[in-house]
């Protein structure tokens, strides 16, 4: 994980061969290409564009394959032989995330993994970028919105100790399907910290061993 501001870097994540960094304006046309490959109501532009340079509460973060443009080439060079990995090839960004903060609370507006990168732990390393950044911004907790019936984001959200605490009637436009509302307990609680330590040491563990051929 890299440096972002109000953050520590996280020692667990040193030696995982993808990066996760603030987005800038740049990224935006890789992350439309993300939206438009998950979800039937891609965001547009503009509206990227309008958080990343007016919305002083809104906060983005990229993953990438550790050394393409825009990721710091820290990784060591021994690894990269011993895994004969071919960078170049992969796409510049393979997930992104983005929260607003609405006064102690961090509310994700979306968070998203290109299709043929799913369920290999980037969704997970997104989840917890924005609960670590959360807490360095003296946030109390994390909610986010999601669909009824999509049981795979459920199942990870309450991995990460989200529970359904309401439901938004018709919330999404392109089929009229309900929202439920989740949320963590306070994130900065010594039974919360606790339980995202265990899930980390796992993820990075996981992480490790990722190929990104």
């Amino acid at each position: 994980m890299d440096q972002t501001p109000g953050m520590e870097v996280d020692s667990l994540w040193a030696d995982i061969p993808c990066i996760v960094r603030p987005m800038h304006l740049d990224d935006i046309n890789e992350v439309q290409r993300i939206e438009q490959a998950c979800f039937p109501l891609p965001w547009p532009a503009n509206a990227f564009r309008y958080d990343l340079t007016k919305n002083e509460n809104a906060y983005y973060f990229v993953v990438s394959p550790r050394n393409r443009p825009g990721a710091r080439s820290d990784f060591s060079s021994w690894w990269q032989r011993l895994r004969g990995q071919v960078i170049s090839s992969m796409p510049p960004i393979l997930g992104y995330v983005g929260y607003w903060r609405l006064v102690d609370e961090a509310h994700i507006a979306n968070i998203a993994v290109t299709p043929a990168w799913r369920r290999r732990g980037l969704g997970e390393l997104l989840l917890v970028t924005v609960l670590d950044h959360a807490l360095a911004q003296k946030m109390n907790v994390v909610t986010l919105e999601v669909r009824v019936s999509n049981q795979a984001a459920r199942k990870l959200y309450h991995k990460f100790g989200f529970t359904v605490v309401g439901q938004r009637r018709r919330y999404y436009s392109d089929n009229g399907e309900d929202a439920l509302i989740m949320t963590t307990d306070p994130i900065a609680s010594e039974g919360y910290q606790a339980h995202l330590a265990g899930l980390k040491q796992s993820l990075a563990a996981r992480l490790i061993s990722l190929s990104l051929a």
